[in-house]
């Protein structure tokens, strides 16, 4: 898988996070029936609402359940889905029209209204909804986003008939039409709004996908999910359904697929990278995908406030030694950070301006560090929070000894068990630590990642970064009239986030992956998950 109305006004016009829950699985893949698929998994942060939910563990669940306007292929190619056409000759002013006989999974309609409703919901503010950024561009968001909202809908959405509506922009978009399959902009039935809630605890969809029945979700457990016979667009489900087992660790989920219990598992283990392609054969998988891994810092953090703490995350970047992390735990699976999105998306520069800061340099390192002494003598400890059940011990805390080294100052890994107590301190701004900060693309520009992350008035900005220039210039990106006119705007953006360190790039994902002998195929799409749909068992 964030705000605010000073970025609607300057636009005028995306957790990673791989956590999971309790182990749960037996011999025959935790009681799956025949045809089902069983996946590795984790417990949402949330109650599963497209709009709220901006965390791969929820959103593997969401993508699933739901089906939008358009829908990502594999390579990340964007395809019409509950769209028959979306028109526009100046990427300002849209007109889409559905195509007829969608539902939902209660037999409800799905209509121009479910989206507009949709996205009305997701964009006003009272809402508190993680993924009202990606409304930013729509006429009418700085009326609905502000605390005291002035309006309760958007005036740049209408709808014109069951099947019709539009939108309006408050300037082009070059990334709009693209963002359309991406889960903020899915539709909700009429009853979603009667108790949202619990809506999201058990969701009703138009998706490839359904609920397997009232208890489908088993909290720290598993989710089920079956076939949906109705769903009507390009990506059918070719099995009989998901499970999503939830496991303590990558370690357990790994000996439940060499025991065949389990079908698919997306991230293997660093202590098994060593072994997996002869474990698993043809049946290993190594991809480039558009994730990341960055450590990150909220300004409450004693020392990583205004200028001494641009100093100070500087020197922590200089003192990792990404290339010997990688090639050491690793095994050179992972590539070093070259900038703040991912090497895999169209328009990457590797050598912009500051990317210098990205490689090992420990003695400017210590030079940087003394300067921030010189503004307020370093005292306390460093710490790195992360999930426990992820899998990211080895690496945070070999960041943590590379600046303990370098800096001479005591750094450390401090675990959470899980991934949602992690994520709950982190959105609540309660933390207090530096934290593992991750990112996988939600569509496949680098607007994606830098949008959601480091605009000002994003509620997925977890770091509380503010720079209106950077806004002002991913505001151009979008409204320029080319990809490459937008990419220049959007490296002149990542030299400000060079120059102020919001949070420090460490390493890009090549996503390692396995699946079992009960599948005919299982492919990785271009953000890392699988295609779950296209698994046949």
């Amino acid at each position: 898988m964030l705000r605010s109305p000073r970025w609607a006004a300057l636009l005028a016009a995306a957790v990673l996070a791989t956590g999971l829950g309790l182990t749960a699985c037996t011999s025959d893949g935790g009681g799956a029936t025949e045809g089902v698929v069983t996946a590795n998994g984790g417990e949402p942060q949330h109650p599963l609402v497209p709009t709220n939910t901006n965390e791969n563990l929820g959103g593997r669940v969401v993508d699933r359940l739901f089906a939008g306007l358009k829908y990502y292929d594999a390579d990340g190619v964007a395809h019409n889905e509950v769209a028959q056409s979306i028109e526009s000759t100046d990427r300002r002013h849209y007109r889409i029209t559905l195509e007829p006989g969608w539902t939902f999974t209660d037999g409800s309609p799905v209509t121009a209204k479910s989206f507009v409703d949709a996205w009305n919901y997701g964009a006003l503010s009272t809402n508190a909804q993680l993924q009202s950024w990606i409304f930013a561009s729509i006429v009418g968001y700085d009326e609905v986003s502000v605390d005291q909202p002035k309006a309760q809908t958007m005036s740049g959405l209408k709808v014109i008939d069951d099947r019709t509506f539009t939108v309006d922009l408050i300037r082009p978009s070059i990334d709009f039409e693209l963002s359309l399959g991406f889960a903020p902009f899915f539709p909700l039935p009429e009853v979603a709004y009667k108790d949202i809630k619990a809506f999201g605890e058990r969701p009703i969809g138009n998706g490839p996908y359904k609920f397997a029945g009232p208890e489908a979700w088993q909290h720290n457990v598993q989710i089920d999910l079956v076939s949906n016979p109705d769903y009507r667009g390009g990506r059918p489900a070719k099995n009989k359904g998901l499970r999503f087992v939830m496991y303590a660790t990558y370690e357990t989920a790994y000996a439940d697929m060499l025991s065949g219990n389990l079908d698919l598992l997306d991230t293997i283990p660093d202590n098994a990278l060593t072994n997996f392609q002869s474990d698993f054969g043809d049946r290993a998988i190594q991809k480039s995908t558009a994730r990341y891994e960055h450590v990150g810092f909220q300004p409450t953090v004693p020392h990583f406030d205004g200028e001494e703490g641009v100093l100070r995350r500087r020197a922590i970047s200089l003192a990792i030694n990404r290339p010997q992390i990688s090639e050491t735990i690793w095994h050179g699976t992972k590539v070093p950070a070259r900038d703040f999105t991912s090497a895999s998306l169209p328009g990457f520069n590797g050598n912009l301006p500051g990317a210098d800061l990205l490689t090992y340099k420990p003695d400017e390192a210590r030079k940087l560090w003394e300067q921030a002494n010189a503004i307020a003598p370093w005292t306390g400890r460093l710490e790195i929070a992360y999930n426990a059940d992820g899998g990211h011990q080895a690496w945070i805390e070999a960041v943590a000894n590379g600046v303990k080294n370098t800096l001479g100052i005591d750094a450390i890994g401090t675990p959470y068990p899980t991934f949602k107590p992690l994520r709950d301190a982190i959105t609540k701004k309660t933390i207090r630590t530096a934290f593992r900060n991750a990112w996988q693309g939600d569509y496949p520009t680098m607007l994606n990642f830098l949008m959601p992350q480091y605009l000002s008035d994003s509620a997925s900005n977890d770091i509380g970064y503010v720079n209106l220039e950077f806004d002002k210039l991913i505001a151009a990106a979008l409204a320029a009239p080319t990809p490459e006119e937008s990419y220049a705007h959007i490296a002149k953006a990542q030299a400000i986030l060079f120059q102020d360190m919001p949070d420090v790039p460490v390493f890009n994902d090549n996503n390692n992956a396995a699946h079992s002998d009960k599948v005919r195929q299982a492919k990785l799409t271009w953000n890392g998950l699988f295609a779950y749909e296209s698994v046949e068992k």
